[in-house]
C-alpha cells in the first residue's frame, strides 16, 4: 500500500489497528504463495528451500583447560564443496570458537570479533577475557535476528579460569561443561554422555573429543572427512591439532580392500574406435607460438 496522503496513512492506519483488535492468525504469505503458483503456474510447483548445512562441531572442559573439536567437510545442498575445511577459527590468542551453520557467516562473524579484541588489547593493555567475546557474539547475532547462519561453541582461558559456551543463531547462550552442535551434533552428545567425567586428563579427553567427532561424521552425512581439534590450557598454550585423524579414510585404502570386478573393466578392443580427430582451438595455437616466440628471444 502507498502511502500518498494523509487520508490513505489514516486509512493505513486503521486498518493495523483493526487487524490487531481482531488478533488470530495471518494468512496473507498462504494468499501471497496461492497467487505465485496462479500467476507462474507449473513453473512454481514448489518454492525455493532452504540450504541444509551439515557439521559436527563439540567442546569440552577438563582440568587444565578447554578442548574444541570439529570435522572438516562443508556442504552445498547435497554436494561435498570441501573436504578438508577449517571449522575451528581465531578469536584471540587464548580464545577460539567452533562454527557451524553457513560458512561464510561463521568465518565473517568470527574474524570481526577477532578485530574487535584485538582492537580493545591494543587500547587496554590487558589479555582478552572469554565473557567480553561472548557478549560481543551475542549483541551482534541478536541484532540480525537470526539471519545470520552462525552457530558457535566458544572456548578458552583467561584469569577466572577455562570457560565453554554455546552460541545459538539468534543470540541466545549457555555456559555448560561440554557442549555439542551442529547437524552430527546428537550423535556426539550420545558419546559426551556416555563417557563424560568431570577434571579428565588432557589425553582421555582428546581421545573423548575425538570419538564424538567421530560419531557424527559416520553418522551423519552433511559431516566427514578429518578430525580437528584444539587444546587450550591454563598456562597460555595453545596445542592446534589439525587433521588430527583421517576418520574417513585414504580412498586408496578402500580401492586395495574392495577391489573392481574384472567384468567392469572392459578390455582394450573392446569398443572399435572408427575415426580419431583432434582441432586445437585457435587460443591455443596462439599461446603455443607466442611462447616460442619468447622462448626464442631469451636465447642467449
Amino acid at each position: 500500500m502507498e502511502l500518498v496522503d494523509k487520508a490513505s496513512l489514516q486509512q493505513y492506519g486503521e486498518r493495523v489497528l483493526a487487524e490487531q483488535e481482531m488478533g488470530g492468525f495471518n494468512f496473507d504469505l498462504a494468499r501471497r504463495n496461492e497467487m505465485i503458483f496462479k500467476t507462474l503456474g507449473s513453473q512454481s510447483s514448489t518454492l525455493p528451500k532452504a540450504w541444509k548445512t551439515g557439521t559436527t562441531i563439540v567442546g569440552i572442559l577438563y582440568a587444565d583447560g578447554v578442548i574444541l573439536g570439529a570435522d572438516t567437510r562443508a556442504t552445498g545442498g547435497s554436494e561435498v564443496v570441501d573436504k578438508n575445511c577449517e571449522k575451528i577459527h581465531y578469536i584471540a590468542p587464548n580464545i577460539y570458537c567452533c562454527g557451524a551453520g553457513t560458512a561464510a557467516d561463521t568465518e565473517k562473524t568470527t574474524e570481526l570479533i577477532a578485530s574487535k579484541l584485538e582492537l580493545l588489547r591494543l587500547s587496554t593493555g590487558t589479555p582478552s577475557r572469554v565473557i567480553t567475546s561472548l557478549t560481543q557474539i551475542k549483541r551482534m547475532l541478536y541484532r540480525y535476528q537470526g539471519h545470520i547462519g552462525a552457530a558457535l561453541i566458544l572456548g578458552g582461558v583467561d584469569c577466572h579460569g577455562p570457560h565453554l559456551y554455546s552460541v545459538h543463531p539468534h543470540g541466545s547462550t549457555q555456559r555448560l561443561p561440554y557442549t555439542t552442535m551442529g547437524s552430527g551434533s546428537l550423535a556426539a552428545m550420545a558419546v559426551f554422555e556416555s563417557r563424560y567425567q568431570e577434571d579428565m586428563a588432557e589425553g582421555p579427553a582428546i581421545e573423548l573429543v575425538r570419538d564424538s567427532i567421530r560419531a557424527g561424521i559416520f553418522n551423519d552425512l552433511g559431516s566427514g572427512s578429518n578430525v580437528d581439534i584444539t587444546v587450550i590450557r591454563r598456562d597460555g598454550t595453545v596445542n592446534r591439532l589439525r587433521t588430527y585423524e583421517n576418520a574417513a579414510g585414504n580412498a586408496s585404502q578402500y580401492r586395495a580392500a574392495y577391489p573392481r570386478v574384472s567384468k567392469l573393466t572392459p578390455p582394450i578392443g573392446t569398443t572399435f574406435v572408427i575415426e580419431e580427430s583432434f582441432k586445437p582451438h585457435k587460443s591455443t595455437k596462439k599461446a603455443e607460438s607466442q611462447s616460442t616466440e619468447s622462448a626464442s628471444a631469451m636465447d642467449i
